[in-house]
């Protein structure tokens, strides 16, 4: 079974999810001003094929674990509407920051693909991804997950113990900047790296990745929500603080010479990173 998440959410999220719930108003407002049948019948259509596709996509996918099943559930159950501090700043967490199902699979089946034995994820949430690309590991596989919030913390670990690859994980509570840092002046390096924290920080983690070889020789850097609700191609008048950031990303990365990379309409977008020199 996927997860419950994985199929509804509390508020559309994606470009996808928004796209559909903007055809659905758009089909009622039809339907109640007289459209004729041959335009209903073409908006009918259009958000059928439109509101397919995810659940297709999670059909078409190899189901989560038990783990992850009980994770995304208890994540879906807690009252995220508390604000939690991260000790300087107040933020608002939210169920929609896990991963969910088919992004889960498909960071499992990165892990997969590159026999990576380190990971490193910058931001953690309630360790859904965490726990999905653990599951991927090797016994000796080693997964380091940067969390800036205690709280979360600490449930994303008391989930860790209810799978047998919790025990590859460890959290490192502190702003995912300062754990960067301390990885790198520990000439620590990783096969795989994970990013999905501050959005207004994403450059100075692509930057520190490069700089201080954070990321070793053929490595891969997997960077969530690089298309955010579609901000990132609209109109910029359009976008958020967070829209603005993930499109400036976007654009240094593209500019980057020393890597190459691909963005995958994959939820609210991933952009696979590889190191060229």
């Amino acid at each position: 079974m996927t997860s419950t998440l994985g199929r509804h959410t509390a508020r559309p999220i994606t470009p996808h999810s928004i796209l559909v719930w903007q055809l659905q108003q758009t089909l009622r407002t039809a339907e109640e001003n007289n459209i004729p049948q041959e335009v209903l019948t073409s908006l009918r259509q259009t958000l059928q094929l439109a509101a397919g596709l995810d659940p297709y996509l999670d059909d078409c996918t190899t189901p989560e674990s038990s783990a992850l099943t009980a994770l995304a559930q208890r994540t879906s159950a807690e009252d995220w509407s508390k604000r939690f501090s991260d000790g300087e700043t107040v933020r608002q967490l939210e169920q929609e920051m896990l991963s969910g199902h088919l992004e889960g699979q498909t960071l499992k089946m990165f892990v997969h693909m590159t026999k990576a034995k380190r990971i490193l994820e910058v931001g953690m949430f309630t360790g859904y991804s965490a726990l999905a690309m653990a599951e991927a590991l090797p016994s000796e596989g080693r997964l380091i997950a940067c969390e800036v919030d205690s709280y979360v913390a600490q449930f994303a670990q008391a989930c860790f113990q209810d799978s047998p690859h919790g025990e590859k994980i460890s959290v490192e509570v502190a702003p995912a900047l300062e754990t960067l840092h301390k990885l790198a002046a520990a000439k620590q390096s990783f096969d795989l790296i994970f990013i999905d924290a501050d959005k207004k920080e994403y450059v100075e983690y692509f930057q520190i990745i490069l700089e201080a070889n954070l990321l070793t020789v053929d490595g891969l850097i997997c960077v969530d929500n690089t298309l955010l609700q579609g901000q990132v191609y609209l109109p910029a008048d359009q976008r958020t603080a967070n829209g603005e950031a993930i499109a400036q990303f976007n654009r240094v990365v593209a500019a980057d010479p020393r890597v190459e990379q691909v963005l995958l309409p994959i939820r609210d977008g991933v952009t696979l990173i590889r190191r060229l020199v």
